[in-house]
Formats: structure tokens, C-alpha cells, sequence
């Protein structure tokens, strides 16, 4: 009987469902888009990774939420230390923080926002042409979960990824979708005016100078990468990201659909949104290179059915020094005999390979440099 059973089930190839959906290019939105009720094998997540997603944000009923700060106080000889001290205080507690007064106009965030979604909007014949997954770590790849191969399931988004330094690797502007070029380039410049504020109170905050975050060359690589999180008809079976840390410094802009979860001890806490507000987050690099006064924290978004998607616009900036030669490490000057290294040393393109290696995951390479 347990034979004639097993053979009126024919084995399923999640394999070959992979391959189908990335060979039709048509992204989770455009799954959704064709009515779907609901979503096909190969996005259903574990029984074990989804036992947590229903978990209410805190058990007392006292609603945590991340820190918030307020930069206006940047260029103020007396009030800058406090602003060096709550940034230290967010980022060897929480990892993650949101930042108000950072100098982006409005008008900036807004239309960067609905740039992305103008694109993510388009037909998918329009958008299909853009798709690939070669130019994973160059020029302008539009894809549909980046580490779709590599994850044991795949998550609820389409991204939108544009490199924007080193030069080896920027995307030429013309290569860039022009419903959004403009707004990209102008999304990467005022980023980065606040990711070099950004390093300059992190380098404080360890009792370094404050260039010395920058002079490891921490805005020499660059990444924007627009995220669209469409309606998901069974948003209890899968994720919109898996669970994960970043690598380097991360400046993200979001529309007001939440589902951003950050992990603080035990729980997930939401990352509610803040209008006009950015979130950033450190990466295993800078936990490393701080010897561990910084955090880097696992972070997840949820799928919704709600019919508005989520849109986010992240601003990823890491080392950009590719040299086999050039070792990182916890920083010398936070280390004594008392505060011994925690880490061993390590080259970007070891950190890379790690990276690429596997789907999502979290703090694998801190786990394999830690002495």
C-alpha cells in the first residue's frame, strides 16, 4: 500500500520550480498580479523559520521600538558628544536606529520612493527586459530574490539593483532605468552626505578620529537596491525577506507599509514608519572592526496581504577595496591586553565569497573570524 501511496505522489522538484519561475521573469509581482490565491511550493518556509512570525511585540504590553535621532544637533560644538553618545548607545544595544533632520529634503525621499514603485509597476515585459542574475555584483540587475538558487525557500520580492561605486563596477547611467535614473542618482548623493555623518559619530563613538571609518574606505563601495514587497495571498506561509544581518552601513528609506522586524534579545520588534525618517543599521564588518562595542543586529520583512505594496530604497555602503592584501581587523587601537582581539583578520573578497556563497543568513562570517 505505502508504494502505491508514494507512487501517486510524484516527488516534488523544487528545483525545477526555481528554474520556471526565474526563466519567466515575471517576479513575485507579477505572481500576484495573475490572481493567484495561493503561492506556489518553492516560497512556503519551513515549519520551523515561520514559528516565530506570529509572536506579539512584546509581552507586557509595552510596545518596544527602536531608537530615534535627531541629527540637527551634527555641527553643534555642545551638543555633538550627546549626539556621539545616543549613537553609541543605539548601536551597541539595538544595532538599529531611526534618524530625523538628516538633511534629505522631502520632496527628495518622496519622489525616490514612488520612483521605485513607478518601476516596479511597469509591465513585466518592459521590466523582463532588465532581468538577470549575472550582473549580481556589477551594473543593473533586476531580479526576483537575489539569493534565489542558494535559499532552502524564496521570499515575497523584487529588487531593483544598481551599483554605484567602485568604478569597476558603477552601472553607466544610461544603463539605469530612466523612470528612475534621476531620482537614483540624486537617492545616492544625499545617502552618502548621511553615511559620512554617519561614520564620523560611529568613529567618535569608539574614541577614534572621526575620519577613521571613511579611511578604511567605507564609502568606496556602494549599492542602491529598490525593494518592492507585493500583496501575498498567504502571507502567513512565507516572508517578504528572510531573516539576515548586512554587511557594511545601511541607510534605508521606506513608504509607510511596515513589516521591517529587527531582532532585540529574544523578540522581533517592529520597525514602525517614521515619515521623513531613515533607518540604518551597522553590519557585521563594522561589529567587527569595532571588536564588538557595535552591533550588528538579524533583520526580516513580512509578507502582507494588504493591497498596497511595500517599497523600500536601501543605500548599502561598503569597503570598497577588493586587494587580497589588504586585511581587516578589530581596529588596533581598541585593543589592550585587558581588551584583547576578538576577531581574527580577514580581506574583503574572503568577506565577499562568504556572502555570495549561500542564501540570507545570519552572522555566518562573524561566527567563522571569531577567535
Amino acid at each position: 500500500m505505502a508504494a502505491a501511496a508514494d507512487h501517486a505522489t510524484p516527488t516534488y522538484d523544487r528545483m525545477k520550480e526555481v528554474k520556471e519561475f526565474d526563466e519567466s521573469k515575471i517576479g513575485v509581482k507579477g505572481l500576484a498580479e495573475s490572481g493567484i490565491t495561493s503561492i506556489p511550493r518553492m516560497f512556503i518556509h519551513s515549519p520551523e523559520a515561520l514559528s516565530d512570525l506570529k509572536k506579539p511585540n512584546s509581552q507586557t504590553g509595552t510596545k518596544k521600538t527602536i531608537p530615534l535621532i535627531d541629527l540637527s544637533h551634527f555641527n553643534s560644538p555642545t551638543e555633538r558628544h550627546q549626539l556621539v553618545e545616543q549613537m553609541r548607545d543605539a548601536t551597541s544595544t539595538w544595532g538599529f536606529f531611526q534618524v530625523i533632520n538628516h538633511g534629505i529634503p522631502k520632496s527628495v525621499l518622496d519622489e525616490t520612493i514612488n520612483a521605485i514603485k513607478a518601476f516596479h509597476d511597469q509591465p513585466h515585459e518592459v521590466k523582463s527586459k532588465l532581468y538577470n542574475r549575472e550582473k549580481e555584483r556589477q551594473g543593473v540587475m533586476y531580479s526576483s530574490n537575489n539569493d534565489l538558487y542558494r535559499a532552502k525557500a524564496a521570499s515575497w520580492h523584487d529588487s531593483l539593483t544598481i551599483w554605484m561605486a567602485p568604478e569597476t563596477r558603477r552601472a553607466k547611467e544610461e544603463d539605469i532605468p530612466e523612470l528612475c535614473r534621476k531620482e537614483i542618482v540624486a537617492w545616492e548623493s544625499y545617502s552618502t552626505k548621511v553615511a559620512e555623518a554617519l561614520l564620523e559619530l560611529l568613529s567618535e563613538g569608539l574614541g577614534v578620529e572621526a575620519e577613521r571609518f571613511k579611511g578604511l574606505g567605507f564609502l568606496e563601495g556602494k549599492l542602491v537596491v529598490g525593494h518592492c514587497y507585493p500583496y501575498c495571498p498567504q502571507p502567513d506561509l512565507t516572508v517578504g525577506i528572510t531573516s539576515h544581518t548586512d554587511s557594511g552601513l545601511t541607510v534605508l528609506l521606506q513608504n509607510q507599509v511596515g513589516g521591517l522586524q529587527v531582532k532585540h534579545g529574544d523578540e522581533w520588534v517592529d520597525v514602525e514608519p517614521i515619515p521623513g525618517a531613515l533607518t540604518v543599521n551597522i553590519g557585521d564588518f563594522i561589529q567587527i572592526i569595532s571588536n564588538d562595542n557595535y552591533v550588528s543586529v538579524e533583520h526580516r520583512v513580512l509578507a502582507k496581504a494588504s493591497k498596497e505594496p511595500r517599497i523600500s530604497v536601501v543605500a548599502f555602503f561598503n569597503v570598497g577595496t577588493q586587494a587580497d592584501s589588504d586585511y581587516f581587523g578589530p581596529l588596533p587601537e581598541l585593543l589592550s591586553p585587558n581588551k584583547p582581539a576578538l576577531y581574527r583578520k580577514f580581506t574583503v573578497p574572503e568577506f565577499t565569497e562568504s556572502f555570495f556563497s549561500k542564501g540570507l543568513d545570519s552572522k555566518s562570517f562573524i561566527q567563522k573570524v571569531r577567535l
